[in-house]
C-alpha cells in the first residue's frame, strides 16, 4: 500500500475464498478539525438505519409528561436514560385504515414503511430503499436487512413485490461483509456457506498489509486500527466458539449436535447474537461498505428457554398484574428488546471519528406496529429516532402530534436524507407536514 485514500482495503485469500477489510474513518481522511473529508472538504457522508420492533409498548408507561428538550423518560423508557440526548421520542401519532379490514401487525407496519396499506393501490418501495435511492448508490452494498429471530423476514422493499429478505445468522452476516463478492438482496435464494470464511480469521490473511499499514499512518490513526482490528478478532473468536461442536460428556446421550448453532427466536440467544450483528452492522457503516441498513426483531415468536408462551401470546393471554396495573412478561420482553436498541446505539456512539462519532453521521428511525398490542390499538404509537444526521437534525427532544398521522415521521425522515418530495402517504396517511421543530 503506498498511498491511503477513503477506498482503501486491506485484502487477502481465507480457505481459497477472497476477503476484504474495509477501513474505518482515519484521521488523515480528515481535515485539521476532524469534521470534513480532507481530500474535498465535503461533510462526512450520512448513515441512516430503520429498526422495526412490533408490539408496542405498555400504555401509560412511556410518554413523557414534558414536550421539547429536557424531557424526563417515563419509567418503561428509564433505560433509555443514558442515551436521551442522543434520540427524540414522537407521541400521539396514529395509523388510519380509512375503514379497511385491520389485518393485525401488517397493515400498521405497511403504513410505517411505505405509507399506504397494500390494498389501496399500487405500492412503491419502502422509505428505505428511497433513502438507499439517494445515498446508497455508491457503496458495496446498497443497503444490509438483519433479523435478530434468525428468520428472512423483512419490511425493506423495493416495490410492492420486491423484498429485500434478511440475513439471520451472525455467521453468514460476517461472511457476507468480509467476503469477496456483492450478494444481491433481491435475489430469490440466498445460501451463503459461512463456515468458508468465519472458522479462520480473515485479519490473519492481511497480516502483512496490517503491519504496512501501521507503518503509514500516525500515532493517533494507529491506536484507531488497533481497536478496530482487536474488535473484528473478538466478533471472530464469538462465532468461531458458535461454530465448534460442544464437548462430549459421557453421562449424556443426545442426538448428534450440528455445527453451527442456528440462531432461533430464544431471546438468550437473541442477546448473545444481536450484539455481533450490531457490531457488524456498525462495522460495516464505519468503513463504507453500506449506508442504509434495516434490524428486525420478530418480537413476536420470542420466547424464553423452558416457556411455550411467546411475546406476542402473552400481550393477548396474561392478565394485569392487579398490584402493577399492567402486563408483567410483556414489560420485561419490552424491556429486554429495549436494551437491545440502547445496546446498538451505543456501539453506533463508541465508534469514533475525528471530534465525533458514527451515530453523529446516522440517523436511525425506531418504528413499532401498535400502541398497545394487547388490544391491537392504532392510536398513541411510539416511534423515536437516534443520532443527528451529520448535523442535520436534532436530537434530546420530545415532540407531541396527537392525533395527526405516524407518517409525518416518515416524511421528515425523508427530507433530512435528500430524497426530493413533499408529500408521502395515501389517503388519511398521506401528508405534506414534517416536524420543523427538530431541523437544524
Amino acid at each position: 500500500m503506498t498511498t491511503l485514500t477513503r477506498r482503501s482495503a486491506l485484502r487477502g485469500v481465507v480457505g481459497g475464498s477472497a476477503v476484504t477489510v474495509g477501513l474505518p474513518f482515519l484521521d488523515c481522511y480528515l481535515n485539521n478539525n476532524g469534521t470534513a473529508l480532507a481530500a474535498t472538504g465535503a461533510a462526512l457522508p450520512v448513515c441512516f438505519g430503520h429498526w422495526l420492533q412490533a408490539l408496542g409498548f405498555n400504555p401509560g408507561m412511556w410518554v413523557p409528561k414534558k414536550i421539547g428538550a429536557g424531557y424526563e423518560n417515563n419509567v418503561q423508557l428509564k433505560l433509555f436514560d443514558p442515551i436521551r440526548d442522543k434520540i427524540n421520542i414522537f407521541s400521539g401519532m396514529k395509523y388510519f385504515l380509512d375503514g379497511r379490514p385491520h389485518e393485525t401487525h401488517t397493515s400498521t407496519v405497511q403504513i410505517a414503511t411505505t405509507g399506504a396499506v397494500f390494498d389501496s393501490g399500487p405500492i412503491g418501495p419502502s422509505l428505505d430503499s428511497k433513502i438507499a435511492d439517494v445515498i446508497g448508490t455508491r457503496t458495496r452494498f446498497r443497503s444490509l436487512e438483519v433479523a435478530y429471530d434468525g428468520s428472512r423476514q423483512s419490511w425493506s422493499r423495493r416495490s410492492g413485490t420486491s423484498i429485500n429478505p434478511s440475513e439471520g445468522s451472525p455467521a453468514a452476516l460476517y461472511k457476507r461483509i468480509f467476503g469477496p463478492e456483492f450478494q444481491d438482496p433481491n435475489a430469490a435464494e440466498f445460501t451463503p456457506d459461512p463456515m468458508v470464511v468465519a472458522r479462520k480469521s480473515v485479519l490473519s490473511a492481511v497480516t502483512d498489509q496490517r503491519a504496512a499499514l501501521m507503518k503509514q499512518v500516525g500515532a493517533g490513526d494507529r491506536v484507531r486500527l488497533d481497536e478496530f482490528f482487536t474488535s473484528v478478532r473478538e466478533i471472530e473468536n464469538q462465532l468461531e466458539l458458535q461454530l465448534q461442536k460442544p464437548s462430549p460428556m459421557v453421562a449424556c446421550t443426545v442426538p448428534k449436535a450440528e455445527d453451527e448453532v442456528k440462531p432461533d427466536s430464544l431471546v438468550e440467544t437473541m442477546e448473545t447474537n444481536s450484539k455481533i450483528m450490531a457490531k457488524l452492522v456498525a462495522y460495516a457503516l464505519a468503513c463504507g461498505q453500506t449506508r442504509v441498513f434495516n434490524t428486525w426483531l420478530g418480537a413476536q415468536q420470542w420466547r424464553r428457554r423452558g416457556s411455550s408462551y411467546t411475546w406476542h401470546s402473552s400481550t393477548h393471554e396474561e392478565s394485569i398484574d392487579p398490584a402493577l396495573g399492567y402486563q408483567k412478561v410483556v414489560y420485561d420482553f419490552i424491556h429486554e428488546a429495549n436494551q437491545m436498541f440502547v445496546d446498538f446505539v451505543h456501539i453506533l456512539d463508541g465508534v469514533k471519528e475525528g471530534d465525533g462519532t458514527l451515530l453523529d453521521r446516522t440517523l436511525v428511525l425506531w418504528q413499532t406496529d401498535h400502541g398497545d398490542a394487547r388490544t391491537h390499538s392504532l392510536e398513541e404509537i411510539p416511534i423515536m429516532t437516534a443520532g443527528n444526521a451529520g448535523g442535520r437534525m436534532k436530537s434530546g427532544m420530545h415532540v407531541s402530534a396527537p392525533g395527526e398521522a405516524c407518517t409525518r415521521v416518515g416524511l421528515t425522515v425523508q427530507q433530512i436524507m435528500g430524497v426530493p418530495l413533499n408529500t408521502w402517504g395515501t389517503r388519511s396517511n398521506e401528508t405534506t407536514k414534517t416536524f420543523t421543530e427538530i431541523l437544524t
